[in-house]
C-alpha cells in the first residue's frame, strides 16, 4: 500500500441528519447546491477528493496553504449562497485541516492522519474551520489569519490529545476575516516590485556587466524590506531589450510596480538613473539621476531602494535594516571585478568557471575584507567538485575542502550579508553538518526573506532534514518572487516531491531532461530513475537508467558494472538526508528502476 504526507481537509454539515428529517427533499437540494461549490474551490485550489459519504468529504492538497485557502474561499461562497435561502434550508459545513501520513489504496486514504483531520472537523464551528497545530504552523505567516488556540483536545481513536486552532472570524460564526485572490496567496498582502535591467548608456558592451551588477545590487537592496516582495532577477532581467509597456511587465510578473533606470559609466564617473513606475496606470511615481564618483555607486544603489519602499511602502525599518545592510568593498576595484565573475557563474564550461574564479580570486585579492568574493569563490568550487569529485569522498575532495575554508572565510569576514550565511549554510549541507546548515540558512531566510535564491536554498535544506513539507512551501514562494525561474530550481522542488511521496509531480518537474536527446544530467536521471520505479512504470524507469549507465561509462573506463554502484553510492550520499527512511526510499526506487542500490 503507498504510503505518502498529505494535507488533508474533512468537511461535513452540521445537523445533517436532522435537517433531513425535517425537509428531506429541501435539504437534498441544497446539498447538491453547496457541494457544487465546495468541490469547485477544491478543484480550483488543486485538490482531489478521495472519499465522499453524503454530507461529508475528505480531499488531499499539495500543499497546506492550498487546503487552508480553500476552506476560507469555500466558506465565504457558501455563507453568501446561504444567505440567499430561508433559514430552515441553510446548511453550515464544518472543515479540519491536518497535515500527516496517509495510506492511499484505490484512490481512498486511510490512517491516523485522516482520522485526525476528521476529529478537527468535528471541533469546527459551524461555518468554521479548525486546524491541528501542524497545519497551522504550516500556515500562520503565509495568509494574513488569525487563530484561536483551542488547546490540546482528546480525539476518538487517537491516543495522544491533539492540539487545535480555530480560525477566527468577523462574520457569523465561521465566515473567515477575508477572502483571498490567487495573486494575493504568497505575498501576504504586500505589494511586488520588479526592477528591469538598467540600460548601458556608455554604448560598449564589454560594460553591460556593471549595469547588470548595479540593477541586480537594486534588487538585493530592496529585497531587504520586508514591506515589499521584490521580483528575482532572472524574470525581470527576461526582458532585456525588449520594447513593452510597464503594464504588460506588470501583468506578465504579477508585479505593481516596476524600476527602470540607465547607467552610464565614465572612467571613475558614473551616471545613474532611476524611476518608480506604478504598473497599473503607467504613472511616473518618483524619478532621480545621480552623477557622482564612482566611489559613491553603493551609496545611490542605497538611496534608490530607500527612495523605492519610502514612495511604496510609506515607511522603512531603520534600525532592523541598518544591521543586515551589506558591507561595502574597501577598494571599488574589488566589487567591479566581482560583477564581471558573477556574470560567467551560470557558464557551467571549464572555461567559464575558471574565468569567473579568476575574478573572484582578482576581487578577494584586491579586497580582502569584501565577503563576496569567498562566496563567488566558493560555489566555484563546488560547481568543480561536482564535475571531479564523482565517488571521492568529501574528506578527499579538495574542491569541497576549498569550499567549506572559504565559506568560513566569508563568514568571518561580514555575517551580516544575507547571501554569505546561505552560502555558508549550503556548504555545511554538503558536508552533512545539517545542525550547523540549517541554523546558517535560516538567519539568511530571516535577514532577507525575499531573496528568491536563498528561499530555494532553504526549501532544498528543509526537505534534507526531513521538513518536506515545509520546503515545498518555500519553494513555492520562491517560484512566485522569480516567475522566470531557471531550470535548476525544478531538480530541487524535485527533490522535495520525492520526498514526500508525489512521484508524478517528481516526472513532471524533470520531464524536460528526457524530451527529444537526454541531456546528461546524472542527477535528474537517477531521481527520475527512482520516481518511475515507484510508479511502476517499469519501460521509462529503465530507459532513464539506461541513459544514467551510458553517462557514467567514460567516467569508469568503459565499464559500466564498475562505475554505477559507485556512482549510485556516491549520489545517495550527496542527496544529503539526514533521514535514514528517506535514504532507503531512494534506494527503493532505484533498484525498481533495475540499479545497482
Amino acid at each position: 500500500m503507498e504510503r505518502r504526507l498529505a494535507a488533508l481537509f474533512a468537511a461535513d454539515v452540521e445537523a445533517f441528519s436532522r435537517l433531513m428529517g425535517m425537509d428531506e427533499t429541501a435539504t437534498f437540494e441544497t446539498l447538491t447546491s453547496h457541494r457544487a461549490i465546495l468541490d469547485g474551490f477544491i478543484a480550483e485550489h488543486r485538490g482531489r477528493i478521495a472519499n465522499t459519504a453524503g454530507d461529508s468529504v475528505l480531499a488531499e492538497f499539495p500543499s497546506v496553504v492550498d487546503a487552508v485557502t480553500c476552506a476560507l474561499r469555500a466558506q465565504e461562497a457558501l455563507a453568501s449562497a446561504n444567505d440567499e435561502l430561508p433559514e430552515t434550508r441553510r446548511l453550515q459545513f464544518r472543515i479540519g485541516v491536518h497535515v500527516g501520513d496517509v495510506m492511499v489504496k484505490g484512490g481512498d486514504l486511510f490512517g491516523d492522519g485522516v482520522n485526525i483531520a476528521a476529529r478537527l472537523q468535528a471541533l469546527s464551528r459551524p461555518g468554521g474551520i479548525c486546524l491541528s497545530a501542524t497545519a497551522q504552523e504550516y500556515v500562520r505567516k503565509a495568509l494574513p489569519v488569525t487563530f484561536e488556540d483551542l488547546g490540546p483536545q482528546p480525539v476518538k481513536n487517537i491516543d495522544e490529545p491533539v492540539r487545535a486552532f480555530a480560525v477566527k472570524a468577523t462574520y457569523g460564526q465561521g465566515t473567515p476575516i477575508r477572502t483571498l485572490s490567487a495573486k494575493e496567496i504568497l505575498r501576504a498582502d504586500r505589494p511586488a516590485v520588479a526592477v528591469l535591467p538598467f540600460t548601458n548608456m556608455g554604448g560598449d558592451p564589454d560594460q553591460v556587466y556593471f549595469s547588470d551588477g548595479i540593477t541586480e545590487d537594486i534588487i538585493t537592496e530592496l529585497a531587504r524590506f520586508r514591506e515589499l516582495l521584490v521580483i528575482a532577477r532572472n524574470s525581470s532581467f527576461s526582458f532585456r531589450g525588449k520594447d513593452v509597456d510597464v503594464r504588460e511587465v506588470g501583468r506578465v510578473l504579477n508585479a505593481d510596480y516596476v524600476v527602470e533606470g540607465s547607467v552610464r559609466r565614465i572612467g571613475d564617473r558614473v551616471r545613474i538613473t532611476g524611476q518608480l513606475i506604478n504598473a497599473a496606470s503607467g504613472a511616473h511615481l518618483w524619478a532621480e539621476r545621480y552623477d557622482r564618483s564612482f566611489e559613491d555607486v553603493f551609496a545611490i544603489q542605497d538611496e534608490i531602494a530607500r527612495r523605492v519602499v519610502a514612495t511604496v511602502a510609506r515607511r522603512i525599518e531603520e534600525e532592523a535594516e541598518a544591521v543586515a545592510r551589506r558591507r561595502p568593498p574597501q577598494d571599488m576595484r574589488a566589487y567591479d571585478l566581482f560583477l564581471q565573475g558573477h556574470r560567467l557563474t551560470d557558464v557551467f564550461t571549464d572555461d567559464g568557471q575558471a574565468r569567473a574564479r579568476a575574478f573572484f580570486e582578482r576581487a578577494r585579492d584586491l579586497d580582502p575584507t569584501f565577503a563576496r568574493a569567498y562566496t563567488g569563490l566558493a560555489f566555484s568550487y563546488l560547481n568543480q567538485a561536482a564535475e571531479e569529485g564523482i565517488g571521492l569522498p568529501r574528506e578527499r575532495d579538495p574542491n569541497r575542502i576549498e569550499a567549506r575554508r572559504l565559506a568560513e572565510q566569508a563568514l568571518t569576514v561580514d555575517p551580516t550579508e544575507p547571501r554569505v550565511q546561505s552560502t555558508a549554510g549550503y556548504v555545511f549541507l554538503t558536508w552533512r553538518e545539517f545542525d550547523r546548515a540549517e541554523r546558517h540558512l535560516d538567519l539568511a531566510q530571516s535577514m532577507n526573506p525575499n531573496d528568491a535564491t536563498i528561499q530555494i536554498f532553504w526549501a532544498w535544506a528543509q526537505a534534507c532534514l526531513g521538513n518536506p513539507a515545509k520546503g515545498l512551501m518555500a519553494a513555492e514562494l520562491a517560484r512566485r518572487l522569480n516567475p522566470r525561474y531557471p531550470q535548476w530550481y525544478n531538480f530541487y522542488e524535485a527533490r522535495t516531491l520525492f520526498l514526500l511521496r508525489r512521484y508524478e509531480d517528481v516526472v513532471s518537474r524533470l520531464r524536460y531532461r528526457i524530451t527529444g536527446e537526454p541531456t546528461w544530467h546524472r542527477r535528474d536521471m537517477l531521481l527520475l530513475s527512482a520516481a518511475f520505479g515507484l510508479l511502476s512504470q517499469a519501460e521509462p524507469a529503465q530507459r532513464c537508467a539506461g541513459w544514467f549507465l551510458d553517462s557514467v561509462r567514460d567516467v569508469w573506463c568503459g565499464d559500466q558494472n564498475a562505475g554505477a554502484p559507485e556512482y549510485v553510492d556516491w549520489f545517495i550520499d550527496t542527496s544529503y538526508l539526514r533521514r535514514a527512511e528517506d535514504e532507503e526510499l531512494l534506494r527503493e526506487g532505484l533498484r525498481l528502476a533495475g540499479l545497482p542500490a
